[in-house]
C-alpha cells in the first residue's frame, strides 16, 4: 500500500470519529507540553541559581569557623570562635599572589531608626575591598574608605530597602540613622540587586566598616567570617590550598587534627546547586513523562475500540485482496499520526505553559530546541510503541470471523 493510500485511509478514518480522535490526542498534549514546560523550568531555575551565585562576587572564597558542639551535640557552621581580625589580616598578607583582596566580616541585626521610622535588618562590617570581593555597585554616594576604617567612622551604605523603609526614597545620601544607640551618616546606597535564589532580600542591608561595627555594635574580638577573591578561576585551588595551610599554622593544630575553620568556593557552591537543581528537573521530567505514558495507553485502547468496531471492515478488505502487513501498517499509521499530531500540538501547549509559568514563578524560563525535539520524537515513539498491538491484532483477524462479526 502506498504512502498517499494510507493517508487518505488514515484521513477519512480520523475524520470519522474527530472528538475521538481529539481526546485520544489529548494525553499526548498534556504528556508532550508537561515534558517541555518541566525542562524549561528546571534550565530556568539552574541559570537562575548561577546568576546567583555569580552576582556573590568574582571568584570568592570563604573562611568560617567551624561548627562547635555543646553537650557532645554538634551546632551548625560558624558556632565556634576561632576566626579574629589578625587572622585576616595574616591572610592578606602572606597567602600570595594567588588572592587579590581580603576581607573579614561580622554581622549584627539591629533595629535601624531614621526620619521617625523603625526597621529591623542586618548591619555587615568589612574592610572596603569588600565592595570589590562581593562585586557591589552603588546606585548613588560612595563607599567607605581606609581611613574610615582605622578611625572606626560612623559612617555606613545602605541597601534601597532600608532606604525605603527608613526614609520612603532611595536619595538618603547625606541622611543620619541610628543603629541601636550609634548614629550612623548615610554616605551612599547600593545598586539594586533583588531577591536571592532563596527569597532572601539582598537589599534589606546596611554596610558600615569592619572596626565600627566590632567595637561600636558587637563589642566583640572574633569575626563571623573571611571573605577572600582569588585573581583568576585557575587560581582558586592554590589559594584554598594556601589559605588552608596558613590558618592550620597560625591556630596551631597537629597533624591528623581536624580543621577549626571551613574553606567554600564558589565552585563548591555551584556543585551543589547544580546537584540539586538537576536532580529537580530529573524528578520533574519523570512525572511530566508519566503523563507521556498515559496518553500512550489511551492511544492504545481507542485503537483497540477502533479494531473492534471496523471488524466487518477489516475482514472485507482482506477478502478483497489486502495483506495482513497491509492492515497492519494502516492502523499503525493512525496510531503514528495520531501520535504526531499530538506531539505538534503538545510543543506549543508546552511551550505556551512554560511562559506563564516563567511569569508565575517570575523565571527566566529557557526553552531548548533539544527539549522540544526530544519531546516530539518521544511522542513519536509512543505511537509506535502503544499502536503495535491494536495494529498487529487488527492484521491476524480471520477474513472469515471479521466478516460474520456483529
Amino acid at each position: 500500500m502506498r504512502l498517499f493510500d494510507l493517508l487518505k485511509i488514515t484521513a477519512r478514518s480520523l475524520r470519522k470519529n474527530k472528538l475521538r480522535s481529539f481526546l485520544t490526542t489529548l494525553g499526548v498534549i498534556i504528556g508532550v507540553g508537561a515534558v517541555i514546560a518541566m525542562l524549561a523550568i528546571g534550565n530556568g531555575t539552574r541559570q537562575s541559581i548561577q546568576q546567583q551565585i555569580a552576582s556573590l562576587g568574582t571568584n570568592v572564597i570563604t573562611v568560617t569557623p567551624d561548627a562547635g558542639a555543646q553537650g557532645g551535640v554538634r551546632q551548625e557552621a560558624g558556632t565556634t570562635a576561632t576566626l579574629t581580625q589578625a587572622d585576616a589580616d595574616a591572610l592578606a598578607a602572606n597567602v600570595g599572589p594567588a588572592v587579590r583582596y581580603v576581607s573579614p566580616a561580622v554581622r549584627a541585626t539591629v533595629q535601624a531608626l531614621g526620619s521617625g521610622r523603625n526597621w529591623r535588618t542586618s548591619v555587615f562590617g568589612a574592610y572596603p575591598n569588600y565592595f570589590d570581593i562581593r562585586a557591589l555597585a552603588l546606585q548613588a554616594g560612595t563607599r567607605f574608605t581606609a581611613r574610615d576604617e582605622r578611625v572606626a567612622a560612623k559612617v555606613c551604605v545602605v541597601g534601597t530597602t532600608v532606604a525605603q523603609s527608613l526614609f520612603g526614597t532611595t536619595d538618603v545620601v547625606g541622611q543620619h540613622l541610628r543603629l541601636g544607640p550609634v548614629p550612623f551618616l548615610v554616605i551612599g546606597v547600593l545598586a539594586e540587586r533583588g531577591q536571592s535564589s532563596t527569597g532572601q532580600d539582598q537589599d534589606d542591608l546596611i554596610l558600615a566598616p569592619f572596626s565600627t561595627v566590632q567595637k561600636r555594635i558587637l563589642a566583640g574580638t572574633t569575626i563571623r567570617q573571611i571573605f577572600l577573591s582569588a585573581r583568576s578561576e585557575e587560581l582558586i585551588p592554590a589559594a584554598t590550598a594556601s589559605i588552608g595551610e596558613l590558618l592550620r599554622q597560625r591556630h596551631r593544630l597537629a597533624p591528623g587534627i581536624a580543621d577549626d575553620f571551613t574553606v567554600r568556593t564558589q565552585a563548591d557552591i555551584s556543585a551543589t546547586a547544580n546537584t540539586t537543581s538537576r536532580s529537580l528537573t530529573a524528578l520533574l521530567a519523570s512525572v511530566a513523562g508519566i503523563a507521556l505514558l498515559v496518553g500512550g495507553i489511551g492511544i492504545m485502547n481507542i485503537m483497540l475500540v477502533s479494531v473492534t468496531e471496523r471488524t466487518r471492515e477489516i475482514g472485507i478488505r482482506l477478502a478483497i485482496g489486502a495483506t495482513s502487513g497491509d492492515v497492519l501498517r494502516q492502523f499503525l499509521f493512525e496510531a503514528v499520526v495520531l501520535s504526531l499530531v499530538g506531539g505538534l500540538l503538545g510543543v506549543g501547549f508546552g511551550i505556551v505553559l512554560a511562559q506563564v509559568a516563567g511569569r508565575v514563578l517570575n523565571l527566566a524560563i529557557t526553552i531548548s530546541a533539544a527539549s522540544a525535539a526530544l519531546a516530539f520524537v518521544f511522542s513519536s515513539a509512543v505511537g509506535v510503541f502503544f499502536g503495535w498491538y491494536p495494529a498487529r491484532k487488527a492484521a491476524r483477524l480471520n477474513p472469515i470471523d471479521a466478516l460474520h462479526y456483529e
